[in-house]
């Protein structure tokens, strides 16, 4: 069934971004010192011939999504390459709807197809979770786009009024449990209001100095904070995220302890934990967590939740983690491409989903979904998100409710990247009282108010569709 405010994208244009760390961050075994955030602009066209832009954006955190013994930059151009690809795609893609469902279809019937035949030939195949992360870029701008051109927020539209396909269309439930998604829309996951300001996390990288005793001389010299201390004190921090290296138990656990003594000596209330898919035994996590409640019951009380310490190949890497998460709450990160894999995460053992608006808009949605339906908890974690990306990210935190605020980190590693949106928005670009504030944002689509951001953009690395 057709809907008369169905639309389909008619054109896509392309822009590479490039950005550097004031601070080198550490993902995995790997240390980045510059992203590429990739930012496109979708024009949608409805039955009746209006159009409308819509804009979306995402870093593309290469040692993230595909970690590998490549060198940094055959990743980096590799994904840089597919993004084209799928500009050209976006542009050509006939299927009409709401843009969830369109962009549901293009997941399904598009996306494996083009990574395939980008993959061909290639040395090593480009992982699944970055063409996801490629790809989200168009999806979110798809969103955007149709709220533009309907006047109206996005988030009004996840409903019987807007959408012709209800969730049993999408999603199937667990065979144990009595869910059932006939008739359900995603607004019926939404939090009833959604709040203005939400906890900020604060990403404690594996090289991030702790103290004095830690400072090696090459730290930045500028008006930001470098050690811990006086990040708490500067933006008034009550939650920290602990990078672990997931192959060294001492290391890991002699971090947590030294970082939790500092939480407890300035006023911080939660700590959590992420192993960065390095961790390929549940004993691994089970014998740090119980050392920690043993020797520092304080310090374990703190931890909120574990975050992905298995490998993110969920399929391939059937691990049984409940007896992790009989310990604590553990969290889907990587593993988490959609509500699939949610689902098989479930059953292996784990309880709660980090949700990440790099795998789309849509995917993160219907994954939301999936999840409070089976009783499981939510996140919403970073990708070290600055400029236009911020704002569905926060956005996404705030409509589906989570365990405990939002991860946000793009203001220690490259705080000057969103200097133009941060006039507009200062709330959602700093962290005060150890929060962040997205009032500001207001309007159609994602609601950016992008007229008034002062942002000059390279010249477009690829062009497609109508003019």
């Amino acid at each position: 069934m057709s809907l008369p405010t169905d639309i389909r994208s008619v054109a896509s244009e392309l822009f590479f971004l490039p950005v550097h760390t004031r601070m080198p961050l550490k993902f995995g075994g790997e240390t980045v010192t510059y992203v590429t955030c990739a930012r496109c602009r979708i024009t949608v066209r409805d039955a009746q011939g209006r159009k409308a832009d819509g804009w979306g954006e995402t870093p593309l955190s290469v040692t993230w999504v595909w970690p590998s013994t490549l060198s940094y930059e055959d990743r980096h151009e590799a994904l840089k390459s597919f993004c084209e690809t799928l500009a050209e795609a976006w542009a050509q893609f006939e299927h009409s709807g709401h843009p969830l469902e369109v962009g549901s279809d293009f997941i399904e019937q598009q996306l494996p197809r083009l990574l395939e035949a980008h993959n061909a030939g290639r040395p090593e195949p480009m992982p699944w979770l970055a063409a996801l992360v490629c790809n989200s870029l168009f999806d979110i701008a798809l969103h955007d786009a149709y709220g533009r051109l309907h006047d109206c927020d996005i988030y009004e539209t996840y409903n019987a009024q807007w959408m012709s396909r209800s969730l049993e269309q999408f999603l199937e439930p667990a065979t144990d449990t009595a869910v059932d998604f006939t008739g359900q829309y995603p607004e019926d996951y939404f939090e009833e209001t959604a709040p203005r300001q939400l906890p900020a996390w604060h990403l404690v990288g594996g090289v991030d100095p702790l103290d004095e005793g830690e400072l090696t001389g090459s730290e930045p010299e500028d008006e930001y904070p470098v050690l811990l201390a006086d990040w708490i004190q500067t933006d008034g921090l009550k939650c920290l995220k602990i990078k672990l290296r997931g192959n060294d138990a001492e290391w890991d656990y002699a971090r947590v302890v030294k970082i939790g003594q500092i939480a407890l000596e300035h006023g911080v209330d939660w700590l959590t934990t992420d192993f960065n898919c390095t961790v390929t035994e549940p004993a691994y996590v089970n014998a740090i967590l119980d050392r920690l409640c043993a020797d520092h019951p304080r310090i374990y009380g703190m931890l909120l939740y574990v975050e992905q310490p298995f490998p993110y190949e969920l399929e391939r890497n059937r691990i049984d983690t409940h007896s992790c998460s009989a310990r604590k709450p553990l969290f889907l990160d990587e593993s988490a491409h959609d509500w699939q894999h949610v689902r098989l995460g479930r059953e292996l053992g784990w309880t709660g989903v980090a949700l990440k608006t790099c795998k789309t808009q849509t995917g993160a949605l219907l994954s939301a979904c999936w999840a409070k339906a089976h009783g499981m908890t939510l996140m919403v974690q970073d990708l070290t998100n600055p400029m236009l990306a911020q704002v569905p990210h926060v956005r996404l935190a705030a409509q589906v409710g989570t365990i405990m605020g939002v991860e946000t980190n793009a203001m220690q590693f490259y705080p000057a990247a969103s200097s133009a949106e941060a006039v507009v928005h200062p709330g959602l670009y700093q962290r005060r009282n150890g929060a962040v504030d997205w009032s500001t944002v207001s309007g159609t689509g994602f609601g950016y108010r992008l007229e008034e951001i002062e942002r000059e953009l390279p010249a477009a690395a690829a062009r497609f569709g109508e003019p």
